[in-house]
């Protein structure tokens, strides 16, 4: 059973020319954690964010960094994120034929390392680098663009991740990102997901805090989920 709960705003759908202010506000409303999806416009048709918009959210955060990196060669960018201030890096198995040398190097840097699987992608690809993940991402929308619609099997998908890490002796949390919002959370955290990551229905809404806290009051609804201990 997960034990923690964190909630994970991702940047992608934050206003940027106002962004200090939006990492705020969701801080106001329990953020854990600000996710920042990295597109290289290759991997996914989109190209976003780079190393200075992590040393800017550095500045401002009083938050871990989250950063995902959609881009075909993770490992020439690794040091870059790490130095400009990410706390956690995932990859994609699907680019990563090295993937167990790439976790390696992630975690030689002082950064928690996850890997990430695409809607298509089975879990069970994990399986040779289960007990050395310190998250695993199940993607539950097609990586690439904001506020696209959950897909409904991601859920089973969760379980199956949660089982591999068990089965390898590994407390490692399970992360999910797309879609996520406050009516399918509590179902999700039931499965074993303990951080979410959500865009549109937190940077979208009229007020971003109040949107933080609805997320992880939906998420808490019947889960037995506690809420992280904060410092």
């Amino acid at each position: 059973m997960p034990g923690t709960l964190r909630i994970a705003p991702s940047i992608l759908s934050a206003d940027l020319t106002a962004l200090g202010d939006a990492v705020a506000a969701v801080e106001r409303g329990g953020a854990d954690l600000i996710h920042v999806d990295v597109m290289d416009g290759h991997f996914v048709p989109a190209l976003t964010f780079g190393a200075p918009i992590v040393e800017a959210l550095v500045r401002v955060a009083t938050v871990p960094i989250d950063v995902h990196l959609m881009v075909s060669e993770p490992e020439r960018h690794l040091e870059t994120f790490a130095e400009a201030g990410a706390a956690m890096i995932s990859v994609h198995v699907e680019v990563s034929p090295h993937l167990h040398r790439t976790l390696t190097a992630i975690k030689s840097l002082g950064v928690k390392a996850g890997a990430v699987v695409n809607p298509s992608t089975s879990v069970n690809l994990l399986k040779e680098v289960a007990g050395e993940l310190d998250f695993v991402l199940v993607m539950s929308v097609n990586p690439g663009y904001a506020g696209q619609t959950f897909i409904t099997q991601s859920e089973s998908k969760v379980r199956a991740a949660r089982d591999l890490l068990d089965r390898a002796g590994n407390i490692a949390p399970v992360e999910i990102d797309g879609g996520i919002q406050p009516s399918n959370a509590s179902r999700l955290v039931r499965a074993g997901a303990e951080i979410l990551v959500a865009a549109s229905s937190i940077f979208r809404a009229d007020d971003p805090a109040e949107a933080t806290r609805r997320l992880r009051e939906a998420a808490l609804n019947d889960s037995n989920v506690v809420m992280p201990h904060k410092s």
